[in-house]
């Protein structure tokens, strides 16, 4: 930041002016912000290339393509249906027909072992499909005989299941990130009150975030749904209240040095800036580099999230500085900084863990390169990929719904897949279909004159490998059908292809992240080797939180595998992310080896940066952590494993493993840059003070 700027954000008067434009931007985005813009249909999320996709577009061309399926699942654990059973299933019908499109129910179908009935609706995609289960609930619920079991499923069940997991997303996570960085500021400051201006600023750098992520949304910019949206709340609250902390940090080190707290501000703002300049536009390109994913879920994330992390640093290197600038010293009592006072960090943890490192940096090494190779043991029984019924923490009733009717009507019945094809190849389709060993019954759905769309039940668990492999060969063997252009879809086949382009963009994205990384580093410490180090160090970080989340989700939380888009949500946040605080720590030792020489700046910044960087990680992991709130798994896990890995990253990679590897190869780390002629420590701070005080 140059001088002029800095002055004018620091200004006597000025701040006045950009603390108003700050709260003007915040009531400006307000409307915005409350809205809700989010939608739950998963193939809005798909390539178009995907034939999930495609089926889904082709419907819409058909009657069945207005409709959204629901069914309607009566059963009993023992026993058979009774009289009674069936009486109140004719009796739900007819409350449901004016809900239904046309007035029509389907008759109940009953199981072989009439333990089980099912009663199907279509109804409209207008209203939106929740609140129309909602009234479906509300009619099947009531009046039910002794023992009988009704639960709503299918298509409309498990929209309005996933609606209700998100009820609420914006006002659950807005309470808990305040709660828990409210907490984290306390225990780091102990003062009752500078808490309050870094966690203002960053709830307004929220509000102004989420207002301009909606306003993209509603004019078609990108799609939006739940998880990003919860994901840019903690991003903002989390890498905003990283990017205050290292500033009031640095502001509290330069009062030591200035009388006048506008200097000292000054002067922390143009040492900090840089860093956090850098940390932010390498969070930032590293989130825009998803938009070339091929799913629209990632590809929207990125400039959700940069966004979020776009608008956190604005306001924290310009509204933050003028709000703190409000008041005087006494604003961080009891601690209060005084000039000549001792700078509080030269004793303390890491100015012992500083000493070891310079002791023993070989050691060091070793041993947290071994700590990191056992956190990776945990990916020896690393299952990838969720099915649609595993992704709720808790078993909603449109899963209770569905595994009863795969229970009592065959496994493929309760999610049968759905083949579109050119009406005139219809009866070819439908016979290549019956030839298909794993094809229990074709059924037609909807027809015009150009599209016919044919329900297939097959033998298949839903969303098994056997399921997969059904759906695959289907699409080859109807692909050879000419002229048919048919197409297989339905929920199993969006799982599938959600999973074939997660892993597509892992390949595409992870290189051009490491990348970006790479360049911004090699600008921001005009070094090779320091950044390749780096970024090593933070790839092993990541594959060792991998490994350690694992476990967790097997151990603690019981998930069966992990969801396929986590491996690289968690990978762009974690090695983004991670490389933070060795940017802020890697920036320091640069500017402490100018006076220091190598070695002794890197161990003195891990004294200055280790306390700050320390209680960052900790606001990001417990930030992260808050996305557990909501009974979604795929949510869980990422917020698990991102809290897991700033962790590993924080206490041992930034604290142990960077700076001991700094120290053992001494100049060498930062080839090919040199440093001029250092004092030595004491002069260096006889300099330092000199030419501070005023």
């Amino acid at each position: 930041m140059t001088n002029a700027i800095i002055r004018f954000i620091t200004g006597r008067k000025t701040k006045w002016l950009i603390i108003a434009l700050g709260i003007a931007a915040m009531f400006a985005a307000t409307p915005e912000a409350v809205k809700d813009l989010t939608t739950t249909d998963a193939t809005a999320f798909l390539p178009n290339t995907a034939q999930s996709t495609q089926v889904v577009q082709r419907e819409k061309e058909l009657p069945s393509g207005q409709t959204i399926s629901t069914i309607v699942v009566y059963s009993r654990d023992s026993g058979t249906l009774t009289a009674a059973d069936f009486t109140k299933i004719n009796a739900d019908s007819k409350a449901l027909a004016p809900l239904a499109v046309k007035n029509e129910v389907s008759p109940a179908i009953p199981s072989v072992n009439r333990q089980a009935a099912i009663v199907t609706i279509q109804l409209p995609t207008d209203p939106k499909p929740s609140v129309s289960v909602a009234k479906v609930r509300t009619i099947v619920h009531a009046n039910n005989p002794a023992g009988l079991q009704v639960n709503v499923s299918g298509e409309g069940g498990f929209i309005a299941d996933q609606t209700n997991a998100f009820s609420g997303l914006n006002s659950k996570l807005l309470y808990a990130s305040i709660t828990v960085v409210a907490i984290i500021l306390l225990l780091t400051y102990r003062s009752p009150w500078l808490w309050l201006i870094p966690l203002f600023v960053v709830a307004m750098a929220d509000q102004v975030a989420s207002g301009i992520v909606n306003a993209m949304a509603q004019h078609g910019t990108i799609v939006l749904n739940g998880e990003n949206s919860g994901i840019l709340r903690v991003l903002v609250f989390g890498a905003g209240t990283d990017y205050a902390l290292l500033i009031i940090a640095r502001y509290r080190e330069e009062l030591h040095y200035f009388n006048d707290r506008y200097e000292a501000m000054r002067r922390a703002l143009k040492q900090a800036a840089p860093a956090i300049l850098a940390s932010g536009i390498t969070v930032t390109l590293a989130l825009l580099s998803l938009m070339v994913s091929s799913l629209n879920s990632d590809a929207s994330l990125g400039p959700v999230g940069a966004v979020g992390i776009l608008t956190a640093l604005v306001f924290n290197l310009i509204v933050l500085p003028a709000a703190l600038l409000l008041f005087g010293r006494g604003l961080f009592w009891p601690r209060v900084p005084k000039v000549d006072s001792v700078d509080p960090t030269t004793k303390g943890i890491f100015a012992r863990i500083g000493q070891a490192v310079k002791a023993a940096p070989i050691l060091l090494s070793v041993l947290s390169l071994v700590m990191l190779g056992i956190f990776m043991l945990g990916l020896t029984d690393f299952k990838l990929g969720l099915t649609q019924s595993q992704s709720f923490r808790v078993t909603p009733e449109s899963v209770t719904g569905q595994n009863i009717i795969s229970e009592h009507f065959g496994a493929g019945a309760s999610s049968p897949l759905v083949v579109v094809t050119a009406t005139s190849k219809t009866n070819e389709v439908v016979q290549k279909l019956k030839a298909d060993s794993h094809v229990v019954a074709v059924r037609p759905a909807s027809s015009n004159d150009q599209w016919t769309a044919l329900s297939v039940t097959t033998t298949d668990t839903p969303d098994s490998p056997a399921d997969y492999d059904t759906i695959t060969r289907l699409r080859t063997t109807l692909g050879s059908i000419t002229g048919a252009n048919a197409i297989v879809g339905g929920s199993s086949a969006i799982d599938l292809d959600t999973k074939n382009a997660a892993n597509h963009d892992r390949s595409l994205v992870v290189p051009i992240i490491l990348a970006i990384v790479f360049a911004v580093l090699i600008v921001l410490l005009r070094s090779l080797m320091a950044p390749v180090i780096l970024i090593i160090t933070v790839v092993v970080s990541y594959l060792a939180a991998l490994g350690v989340s694992n476990v967790i989700f097997g151990s603690v939380f019981h998930f069966p595998a992990v969801d396929a888009i986590v491996p690289l949500l968690g990978f762009v946040f974690l090695v983004a992310l991670g490389v933070d605080y060795n940017i802020f720590l890697a920036t320091r030792a640069s500017e402490e080896a100018e006076k220091l020489g190598p070695i002794e700046g890197m161990v003195s910044a891990l004294r200055v940066t280790g306390g700050v960087i320390t209680s960052a990680g900790f606001v990001l992991a417990a930030t992260f952590v808050v996305l557990s709130v909501l009974p979604l798994v795929i949510l869980t896990e990422l917020g698990v494993l991102v809290a897991v890995g700033v962790l590993i990253d924080t206490l041992l990679v930034r604290s142990i493993l960077v700076p001991s590897v700094a120290v053992a190869m001494g100049r060498w780390f930062w080839w090919p840059r040199k440093f001029s002629d250092y004092e030595n420590t004491s002069s260096r701070k006889g300099a330092k003070k000199n030419s501070r005080l005023k």
